[in-house]
């Protein structure tokens, strides 16, 4: 096989393996009431001080609408707190709740072993150079429309 169709193979079945692995172990126990995008949208609240909805659906590249129906199943899942602006009511800033927090810290576990699984067995150049790929691959896909 080419080296082409070897990238082209792999970075497909890890796209498809990494979805369904964070699928398999990240929406279990504790967390086994909300999807892999709840999660990603958790991920996008961070732990800061709050976010506004519009700043979080541009994060994640989504309508306020769709976000919105995101946000209301997890305030009701208690993952979520909404708040409007004490200023300007038109303004809706969310926060994670204490267990939203620690939906957040276990999905960041789960990134730290898949990255450190990737990098025990790498040397510095081999890093250097998988490092130098995958901010090419990402600026790529940065710089795609949104539609084809």
């Amino acid at each position: 096989m080419k080296a082409h169709e070897i990238i082209n193979d792999t970075l497909v079945r890890l796209v498809h393996e990494v979805w369904r692995l964070e699928e398999k172990t990240i929406t279990t126990g504790e967390f086994a009431g909300i999807s892999n995008n709840d999660m990603h949208i958790i991920e996008a609240i961070g732990l800061g001080v709050g976010n506004t909805m519009s700043a979080v659906a541009k994060k994640l590249g989504i309508t306020a609408g769709t976000l919105t129906t995101a946000i209301n199943a997890l305030v009701n899942k208690k993952y979520v707190i909404r708040e409007r602006g004490e200023v300007d009511r038109r303004i809706v800033y969310v926060f994670l709740s204490e267990k939203g927090k620690r939906a957040f810290h276990h999905h960041a576990k789960f990134h730290e072993k898949m990255t450190e699984a990737v990098m025990k067995t790498l040397n510095e150049s081999e890093i250097s150079v998988l490092t130098k790929g995958l901010q090419n691959l990402a600026n790529f896909f940065s710089s795609l429309p949104d539609k084809f």
